[in-house]
């Protein structure tokens, strides 16, 4: 089944999953220009937060001229809120697609029964994603959702959640096959994104997960029948993964591992952008720096030069030290394998006391979680 969101279809069925303090605009533009025409969604933001127009909140939905389609992740429990928040951003022209959070596993988040809590609580989740798809509906605006399989094996809910999106308008799902209780260790299971695919037949069912080289969207969507690829930690330090992709879901071979100059150069301009984008080298050369790892995951550097490029304070410094990288240096085999970006689990699911007490009260609890304070947060 083709993804299409509104009048959008994408080159290839890839999407960038939104991720906080990473996939702001910089980093998109970076990736879109090793595979233009895919979705590049923006970091999750909190729909609270643009009720109220929050000031930091505001600066986190900045798209780039001529950036489309302009792709944004809403977290919110709250059906009034999340509608009032869906209202504004089509109302005032600011995106082309939203996608819904429902997989966030943090515990300040679950702890709420917020998150991906959420889909534990069908009515709950079916009045939030009504809310969103009848806010969004006279402007056009398509809106997608992303969970996970569920609290733990005990509680698997990706079946259930699926159902109601697509009962209630979504245009396309992902899961992220792992659980909350799993978090972001082990594999991901994608036998749990077969089995969504078999359940949902009338919209784009996408996986998400281990989609660590082009082949492994391949592999994926033949294992599975899904529809495409949900792409996160995968591209932290690789973002030329996406013209890669392109390439092997066309049929055609991906460019092999890219020599250490290449990397560099990438690097350089990643950094030069988020200067661009905050104003300053000082916030920008902060944010960089987790960057410096992933970039260099697999290419044997030496801890001494990854200790200073973890501490770089301006453009100049980085320079200097990318410059002394060999530029031949390949890297090591299996290292574009090697994890990136959180790694942490299996973990205690954080929930309200006697969340799980009485599973028929849970079925048709619509209580509205205090989510007024929680952090925006999001994975891959």
């Amino acid at each position: 089944m083709k993804l299409r969101l509104g009048s959008f279809v994408p080159r290839a069925p890839v999407v960038l999953a939104p991720m906080a303090g990473v996939t702001n605009a910089p980093f998109r533009a970076l990736c879109r220009r090793f595979g233009p025409g895919l979705v590049y969604v923006n970091e999750m933001v909190m729909a609270t937060a643009l009720a109220h127009r929050n000031h930091k909140t505001e600066r986190m939905i900045a798209f780039d001229p001529g950036e489309w389609p302009r792709s944004l992740q809403l977290y919110g429990s709250d059906p009034d809120t999340m509608r009032a928040a869906v209202a504004r951003l089509c109302g005032e022209g600011l995106v082309d697609h939203l996608d819904l959070n429902f997989g966030c596993p943090a515990a300040k988040v679950t702890r709420r029964g917020g998150g991906a809590a959420v889909p534990a609580r069908p009515s709950l989740l079916q009045a939030v994603v009504r809310a969103a798809v009848g806010a969004a509906a006279p402007y056009g605006v398509p809106v997608t959702a992303k969970f996970r399989m569920g609290l733990d094996d005990q509680l698997l809910t990706h079946l259930r959640a699926g159902t109601i999106c697509e009962h209630e308008g979504v245009a396309a799902i992902a899961l992220h096959a792992r659980t909350v209780q799993q978090h972001y260790a082990g594999d991901a299971r994608w036998d749990a994104i077969g089995e969504l695919k078999a359940h949902v037949t009338s919209i784009p069912v996408l996986g998400n997960g281990d989609v660590w080289e082009a082949a492994d969207a391949v592999a994926m969507m033949r294992a599975t029948r899904c529809d495409g690829v949900v792409v996160g930690r995968g591209c932290l330090g690789r973002p030329w993964l996406f013209g890669d992709l392109v390439e092997v879901l066309a049929g055609r071979e991906p460019s092999g591992p890219r020599p250490l100059g290449f990397v560099a150069r990438v690097m350089a301009d990643h950094a030069r952008a988020l200067v661009a984008h905050e104003g300053g080298e000082s916030i920008a050369l902060r944010s960089f720096r987790k960057h410096t790892a992933w970039y260099l995951t697999g290419y044997p550097v030496g801890g001494e030069v990854r200790r200073r490029l973890s501490q770089v304070s301006s453009l100049g410094e980085l320079d200097d030290l990318l410059a002394g990288l060999d530029p031949a240096l390949a890297v090591v085999p299996g290292g574009e394998r090697i994890r990136r970006g959180h790694t942490n689990g299996p973990i205690r699911v954080a929930l309200p006391d006697g969340f799980l007490d009485d599973p028929a009260r849970l079925e048709a609890d619509i209580t509205v979680p205090d989510d007024a304070d929680v952090l925006a947060l999001s994975g891959g």
